[in-house]
């Protein structure tokens, strides 16, 4: 059966290679910048790369978003290749503009249609979405049809946050000079979490073991509903702490499989290194 539908993502849903090569899955790369030199994050900056790389310099890095010429060059290739149809799934248009970007260059290529899906999110649940409309594609569905199922799994989605660090916060504006202060004095560990496409503090709370814990309870809200759910730990440069983590959930829940992933370079800009999180889907 020939193909029709791609699916197209970018950077941030922090797919290995290998994995986009077999599923067909197509990848925009967003940018680091550090100083005047520009990175391609995935492509010519590895996540290892990177935080070796923050730990040399002072000023922290900025990131921003893929030229809309790569889209067009993309969908001009598909176009090419005989697909009829795009379905592109993007980090939280909230935090940036990636998505709208990739729907303009649909508009200004002919013969495709493109289809976007914004994925409210990023990291692994982003990449969550970009697995399963693969598998859709793969067995023949529609952007249409695969966008229904999409907006379906997203209703399932959950991920919390916890920083390490309560200055990338600050910088990014998400802290005031004063919390910053008093954060760092009580040792406040805020979660996070994504609304309406936002990263925002869910809740506040002292100390990193309490902080996990919490995340914990939530998980297990959902646990207890009876679904069988994937679980995903995602660490910033912290893989002894994802393991813990990971561990400590299998050995808590029976019915949940625990993946581990990690913040690449343009989410661990804000992030910061040492941030865990856990985002939990029902399993496809």
């Amino acid at each position: 059966m020939e193909r029709t539908v791609a699916v197209v993502t970018d950077s941030t849903a922090y797919l290995s290679e290998d994995v986009r090569r077999d599923l067909g899955i197509h990848m925009v790369p967003l940018n680091v910048v550090f100083g005047n030199e520009s990175f391609q994050e995935e492509t010519d900056l590895t996540t290892e790369e990177f935080y070796d790389k923050i730990l040399e310099i002072e000023d922290l890095p900025t990131t921003s978003q893929p030229a809309i010429g790569q889209f067009v060059a993309l969908f001009e290739q598909l176009v090419k290749d005989g697909i009829k149809q795009v379905i592109a799934i993007h980090l939280s248009s909230k935090i940036s503009g990636t998505f709208q970007s990739a729907l303009a260059a649909g508009e200004m290529v002919d013969g495709i249609e493109l289809i976007g899906f914004d994925s409210e999110i990023s990291c692994a649940p982003q990449g969550y979405f970009v697995l399963a409309a693969a598998k859709m594609a793969n067995e023949g569905m529609s952007a249409e049809e695969i966008y229904s199922e999409l907006r379906a799994l997203q209703e399932t989605s959950r991920a919390y946050f916890m920083v390490d660090d309560l200055n990338h916060l600050h910088r990014g504006g998400r802290l005031s000079a004063a919390q910053l202060i008093v954060g760092n004095l009580l040792k406040i560990k805020p979660i996070l979490h994504f609304e309406e496409g936002q990263i925002v503090p869910f809740e506040k709370v002292r100390t990193e073991k309490k902080a996990l814990a919490r995340i914990k309870q939530l998980l297990e809200e959902d646990v207890n509903k009876g679904e069988p759910l994937s679980v995903t730990v995602i660490h910033a440069n912290r893989p002894d702490g994802a393991e813990d983590l990971a561990k400590s959930i299998r050995d808590s829940f029976s019915n949940v499989t625990v993946s581990i992933s990690y913040f690449g370079p343009v989410i661990g800009t804000h992030l910061g290194a040492g941030s865990l999180g856990v985002s939990w889907n029902k399993q496809l």
